[in-house]
């Protein structure tokens, strides 16, 4: 089979490896679509610490069952699924006080290569978060259901309600997504990002305010009256960012940290405005099978998350998404095989 290969920082080779076979209990895909993600933009760029290098990359994908091991009995040859890329062990210590997403095993475990003709899910996956795609959903849509979950469960740690002012910095494909939760949930909105065409996008989703970052306060002031939004998502994952985010927040409200800083990052707050202000920041990490459950029932009742889709690269132009997405064009996009 054809597999993308992540050699070194801004080198993909295309090559023939084996088809890989089902054991037991494990279930062959053929992959329809695989989406680029802000994970695989950061290792083409530069590497990251759970992406090994040379490697098979991608992990965002839909497509049918092309096989399956002893003992699988609710997926058969032919049916056309969506799956994430990880599950937890239901083992660890973690998993035992139910923190699934943060079980112990679930990074040195997950399976990555979702940029080739075909991917084995691993029992645990097959188990827990592995669905069969309902047909009016098209594969492009269905492989969004890895980022989604990610989304459901950092916007799951806050009880976000109607009419709540929530700001969104950064308009990639995860602020956008929390953009469209958000408004799911009725809340008032605004995101903030450096490409314009992010932003224009953003609107046509239903932003109350999509601005550059120089226009962040002015829009805050108009629509919270100068006290501060409710919540604040930061999903740029730069340190500087995180530490401005806590300015936003009005007394009592939340800063979730979604954006992942690189190994190492330190950031520093004004102690007093922590605590005096009460504000409350929390981290949050993957998704647990309850919040892929969630994501999937979210893209059954047909959440549109289309509009998100930049464009369409049969997996040998594979190294050309990324060149696009490394210049701030496009948002993401499909691979074909």
């Amino acid at each position: 089979m054809l597999s993308g290969i992540l050699v070194s920082p801004g080198k993909i080779e295309l090559r023939e490896t084996p088809t890989p076979a089902p054991s037991k209990g494990e279930v062959l895909v053929k992959i329809k679509s695989a989406l680029t993600c802000g994970t695989d933009l950061k290792a083409f760029l530069r590497g990251h610490p759970v992406i090994p290098m040379p490697g098979p990359f991608g992990h965002e994908f839909s497509g049918t069952v092309a096989g399956t091991g002893k003992g699988v009995r609710n997926f058969k040859e032919g049916d056309e699924v969506m799956a994430v890329h990880s599950a937890p062990c239901m083992e660890c210590g973690f998993c035992r006080r139910k923190l699934y997403n943060l079980c112990g095993k679930i990074m040195d475990t997950k399976v990555l290569g979702a940029f080739a003709e075909y991917i084995v899910l691993p029992g645990a996956i097959v188990r827990q978060n592995l669905f069969i795609k309902p047909s009016r959903l098209g594969f492009e849509e269905a492989a969004f259901l890895e980022p989604l979950s990610c989304v459901v469960h950092g916007m799951g740690l806050l009880n976000v309600a109607r009419n709540d002012l929530i700001l969104i910095i950064g308009a990639g494909p995860i602020g956008l997504l929390h953009l469209l939760m958000a408004k799911l949930k009725g809340a008032r909105v605004i995101i903030t990002g450096l490409e314009q065409k992010r932003l224009a996008l953003a609107r046509r989703l239903g932003a109350d305010a999509a601005v550059s970052p120089s226009g962040v306060k002015e829009a805050i002031d108009e629509l919270s009256g100068g006290l501060g939004v409710d919540s604040v998502f930061e999903c740029t994952g730069q340190p500087d960012i995180w530490e401005a985010s806590v300015g936003y927040a009005r007394r009592g409200g939340t800063v979730v940290l979604f954006g992942g800083c690189r190994s190492g990052a330190t950031v520093t707050y004004d102690a007093a405005r922590l605590h005096y202000d009460e504000i409350a920041l929390r981290g949050t990490f993957h998704f647990t099978p309850l919040d892929v459950r969630a994501a999937f029932d979210l893209l059954k009742k047909k959440l549109d998350v289309s509009p998100l889709i930049s464009g369409r690269y049969h997996l040998r132009d594979l190294k050309t998404p990324f060149e696009r997405l490394s210049k701030g064009e496009g948002v993401k996009y499909a691979i074909i095989p």
